[in-house]
This record gives structure tokens, sequence and C-alpha cells, in this order.
């Protein structure tokens, strides 16, 4: 609080105090303003409906470094204010909320004495009550397991003693539970085995990173026939979305990495209120070629969403043998183009191009969670009559825009992909677009920006594996700690492979 002992006597010069403190308030206001704009404008950026972006976890350390900043300056201002001075505006916070499941730990503040000043006794008239979020870190611990042995004294008939419980790790350190962390840490959360080694070792648990490598490489093995019961699941579907995404691995001897892939499958049938549950497998593969895909999908029969990659032609070709896959394609790859076109200048046929397929999305947005035949009928009333314009709108622009020109390139897609395009309208399970597997591949890409690249084509395809199946409890609500826990326990007490879709993420209690 400031001393009036240290004000001025001098009228002028009291004046350039007080207009120099306000004129540092109204700075605070137009950073924290400028900040908070610029915070808008990421998330604008990263998640707004308009704009065709990356993938929004690149926003995220620039928004943590924004956010952080705005809430030093909130502190300041509240520092502040408990000093006596005005606070400069009111701040409206999200401070989330506390679930009902988390333990409650109460402790009571009593008053240093009960006595009143009059010297009677106070009794109580009420409470208040508030509640913070407290943590305790994760906490290592032993499992002691004793095996008493017993003997006759009368006889001499041998030993008696329990069986030793069965271990993913024989005669290693880990149980099921401390294997399942380090799946999902590594999986999940996106921590190398190395930086997990360094996490253990500040707590005293000195573990090398191969040691934690021989755990995984394990794991992987033990689920291996889970993963291939969820690929199997999914085939059964007759409505699958597919992508692909990049897979460095590095080239033994040459000491660089050669570009692998890994190959989404997905099943989403939420938007149309389908009863599959949800679910995505990833499949690694040393290339990209539409060999890989039709591999992958051998056994398979129905529509698959996929974005323009000429390699998906394969599946559709004349003289292929197997079962008959239609291509329905992404609106959202045809829309990125025009709005790449919109962002180097004016350019109103892109534009006009960009708002005719936002008013296709608008539709998709009411119809989303119904049931299909409500959708197929809601698309066909609304959405083909869009469609139909659409098209002569695409031709008549054609023959006038250059073939080789940006704009032509973009409008020559649309035209090339149109009848795959328009497949939504004649089935009400097909989305508008391929986004729903887009979203499924991030955590991979994440992956890669921490790991950098696999060690080998093996360590890509248990990288694999077992993101396929953390990937699939987060579809499905599932908590992949609590689900890899168990898994691997049932596992090595002998769960019977005839019923291993048992062990499927979304049969694990949620």
């Amino acid at each position: 609080m400031l001393d009036t002992a240290d004000f001025p006597d001098d009228i002028d010069a009291l004046k350039t105090m007080l207009i120099a403190a306000q004129a540092r308030e109204v700075r605070k206001d137009e950073r924290i303003e400028r900040l908070e704009k610029l915070v808008a404008a990421f998330k604008q950026a990263a998640f707004g409906r308009k704009s065709e972006k990356a993938d929004p976890e690149q926003f995220d350390l620039a928004l943590e470094d924004l956010e952080t900043t705005i809430a030093a300056i909130h502190a300041e201002d509240e520092a502040d204010t408990s000093s006596g001075k005005q606070r400069s505006k009111s701040r409206a916070v999200n401070r989330g909320s506390l679930l009902a499941h988390l333990p409650r730990i109460e402790e009571i503040i009593e008053p240093e004495s009960l006595i009143c000043a009059c010297g009677g006794c106070l009794h109580r008239i009420g409470e208040d009550v508030s509640e913070r979020l407290d943590v305790i870190p994760a906490q290592f611990r032993v499992i002691v397991t004793r095996r008493p042995k017993y003997a006759c004294r009368a006889c001499t008939d041998g030993v008696a003693q329990a069986p030793a419980p069965a271990r993913l790790i024989q005669a290693g350190l880990p149980t099921e539970a401390t294997i399942a962390h380090v799946l999902v840490s590594k999986y999940a959360d996106h921590l190398p085995l190395y930086r997990q080694a360094q996490i253990m070792s500040r707590q005293g648990i000195d573990l090398d990173r191969s040691t934690l490598a021989d755990w995984v490489g394990r794991a992987a093995f033990e689920l291996r026939p889970v993963f291939d019961a969820l690929i199997a699941d999914l085939k059964r579907s007759t409505k699958l979305f597919m992508d692909e995404t990049r897979a460095p691995v590095l080239d033994p001897g040459s000491r660089k990495t050669k570009t692998g892939y890994f190959w989404a499958l997905a099943r989403d049938d939420r938007p149309w209120s389908g009863g599959a549950p949800p679910g995505v497998a990833f499949t690694y593969a040393p290339g990209r070629g539409g060999q890989h895909a039709e591999r992958i999908l051998r056994g398979f029969t129905g529509v698959l969403q996929v974005d323009g990659y000429a390699g998906y032609n394969r599946l559709i070709a004349p003289d292929r043998v197997g079962p008959d896959i239609r291509l329905a394609y992404c609106w959202a790859h045809a829309r990125r183009k025009l709005v790449e076109i919109t962002r180097t200048g004016t350019a109103p046929i892109a534009e006009e191009g960009v708002e005719r397929i936002g008013e296709l999305y608008r539709v998709e947005s009411e119809l989303r969670g119904l049931p299909a035949e409500a959708r197929l009928a809601g698309r066909q009333e609304r959405s083909a009559p869009l469609i139909a314009d659409m098209r002569t709108w695409l031709t008549q622009h054609r023959a006038r825009v250059a073939g080789k020109s940006s704009l032509g390139e973009a409008l020559a897609y649309i035209a090339k992909y149109w009848d795959g395009l328009c497949v939504f309208l004649t089935d009400g399970r097909i989305e508008i677009d391929n986004n729903s597997i887009e979203r499924t591949i991030r955590p991979i890409a994440l992956n890669r920006k921490n790991a950098l690249f696999a060690g080998h084509d093996m360590g890509a395809r248990n990288w694999a594996t077992i993101a396929s199946l953390i990937e699939t409890c987060k579809l499905n609500a599932v908590d992949p700690q609590a689900y890899l826990t168990s898994t691997l326990t049932a596992i090595v007490n002998g769960h019977k492979q005839n019923r291993i879709d048992e062990l499927l993420p979304w049969n694990h209690p949620v």
C-alpha cells in the first residue's frame, strides 16, 4: 500500500505520479487484451469451423506459453489488489470441476479459541467449505509374494506349497500393472523409454532403458493375438475408414532412416447411431503402395472411406480379384485445396467453392447422430440439390479457368473424384469426410515427433500393435492403464485363444 508520506507536496508532481500510475494500468490492460486476442486467434486457427488447419497439437506449446503469460499478469494484478491498489478489471476463470469419485481428505480448521470476548462459549452456526485439487506423485511399491512350505511330521510324503503365480516376465521385477504403465506412458503419453527411466531414477528405481524395452517387446508379443482379433472384428464391418501416415524406421547398416507407413483401419458408427463399437487398428508396412492396402483389407467387403490418394484405386481396379469394395471420398480434402488458394489473395471462385461445401457441412451438422435412414432422407432432400447445383458450377468454371493454374488443379481434383464424393448421398452410414480416421492418427504423429523413428521394422509393428489397443480404448472411453493391466494378467493366467474376443477393449468394464 502506498504511504501518503511518500506523496510529493507539489501538485504538478502529484499529478505526474498519478498519470504514470494510470498509464501503467492501461498498458497492463492493453497487454492482457493483446495476449487474449492472440490466444483466441490461435484457437481459431487450431479449432475454428472454417479453418483448414494442421494438427491442433502443433499449437499447444504456443498456447501454453501465452496462457502462462496471461496468468502471470493476472497474478501481478491480484497482488496489487491485495496491497490496496485498485484492480484494473475482473477476470473470468475456468477453474475446472472436482468430480465426485475423487477421494476426499477433510481438514477442519478451528478458531484459536471458542471463548467469546464476553466470556461466553461460542457455538457453531455454519461453515464455509472449499475444495482444492491435490496430487500424490506416482508411487512405486514392492509386492512381496511369500509361498510357505509345509511338511508332515508323521511321514515323509513330501512338501506342500502353492504354485508360483504366473508372470509376464518370468523371474523379472515388474508386475503386469507396471508393464501396462510403461506401455501407456510410451504410446499414450508419448514418453520415450529413456525419459521414463529418468523419471523412475528420481524415485530411486534404477532401471536401464533396455530393460524397459524388453518389457515392451514381450508385452507386444503377448498382445498380438488381441490385435489380430481387433483387426478381424473391424473387417467384418461393411463400412470402414482408411488412411496412412509416415513411420520413419532406422535402416540397419546405413545409419539413416527409411520411410515406412502406418496404415490405419477404423470403424466409427457413432455419427449414425450404429451399434458396433468404434475401433482403430494400425498396420505397419514398408511402403505406401496400394498393394499394402489390398493386403490389409483382404476379406473386407463394403464401403471404404478414404482420401484422394491414388494407391486406393487398386482396390476398385476392374481386374482385381476379391470381395467388392466401394470407395467414398473426402469433401474435407476437396475443400482444403480451395482454402489454400483463398489464403494467397483474392480468389472469388475458390471462396464460392468453399462456401458451397460449407453448406453441405451445415446440413451434416444437423443430421449428426440421427439413424442412417433419417440421415439419408435429409441428404436426399437438402444436400442432393446443392450437389446438383455444384456440379453445374464446377463444369462452368472448369471451362473458364486455366487447367494448370492452382485453381484449375483444385477444380480438376473435385471433378476427378466427383462420383466418390457423392457416394454419401446414397447411404446414411457414410460420412461426408475422412476426419474420423485423421483424428485417430494424430497420436501416432505426436509419438513420432517424440521418438523420431522406430529402431527397426519389428519395432514399428510392436508400436502399431500397442497403439491400436490404446487408441481403441480411448474411442470407447476405457482407461488404457486398467485395460492393459487386466488384459496382460488374463493372458499370463492362460486366457483361452478361442475366447480372445472377450479381451477386446470395448468388452472391458468402464
